[in-house]
């Protein structure tokens, strides 16, 4: 799992980076909240970690923020404050999970693996829509107004990719990630290679667009402007 650690203290920091990276996980790290929502803004993370007490930005401000930006990676808060107001507040404010200091690396990890299992579970679909674009994910199959669209596999992939963050921009980076499984920008034209070729398929011969170009920041999958 790919986890975004938003913690000030450096100490906790680290104790938490170790026992993920023991455990397999790679973890980024940001050490106040305008970063740590810059970071999670993105989607690419499974996980979101982040301290309730925060400079610049608090944590249940970064999770509202999330939220209202459509960003549903779960968010675990960690906090010093214990009491059920301070838990249920946490909840409320969207995070999916409340861990109160000090606390074991074990639960740490049990919590997080939580987390990601109930999120794999709720992203059974068999089928994706946008507009008049639909994906069946059994069938592998697309169609744009009711027409078969013939793609190639990493088209497909992307599209998918696509489709999941719909309305959102998706990054050269998440798309390097998610697609072609690289941890590493190979500096190459692929993603534009095939995002063109893409384009060409599902909306040639249509009126109105779906896939747009986000200049200086990705791309979008999306009806209107």
């Amino acid at each position: 799992m790919r986890i975004l650690i938003i913690e000030d203290d450096p100490a906790t920091a680290e104790f938490m980076s170790k026992a993920l990276a023991e455990q397999g996980h790679n973890a980024d790290r940001a050490d106040n909240g305008r970063d740590g929502l810059y970071m999670a803004s993105g989607g690419a993370y499974d996980v979101v970690v982040a301290d309730r007490m925060l400079p610049a930005l608090d944590g249940l401000s970064v999770v509202q923020a999330l939220r209202a930006a459509k960003i549903e990676t779960p968010i675990l808060i960690l906090s010093a404050l214990g009491k059920v107001d301070d838990r249920v507040q946490g909840l409320r404010a969207g995070a999916d999970d409340y861990l109160v200091k000090p606390f074991a690396a074990s639960e740490l990890i049990a919590r997080i693996e939580a987390l990601q299992r109930r999120r794999h579970a709720a992203s059974t679909e068999t089928r994706l829509q946008v507009g008049d674009l639909e994906m069946d994910l059994l069938g592998r199959t697309v169609t744009r107004a009711g027409q078969h669209i013939d793609l190639q596999p990493r088209e497909f992939r992307l599209l998918e990719c696509l489709m999941r963050h719909a309305g959102q921009v998706v990054t050269r980076t998440m798309l390097l990630e998610q697609v072609w499984d690289y941890h590493f920008d190979p500096q190459t034209n692929v993603i534009e290679v095939h995002v063109s070729r893409l384009r060409g398929k599902i909306d040639k011969g249509f009126t109105v667009p779906l896939l747009h170009t986000v200049r200086g920041a990705g791309y979008s999958l999306r009806v209107g402007p």
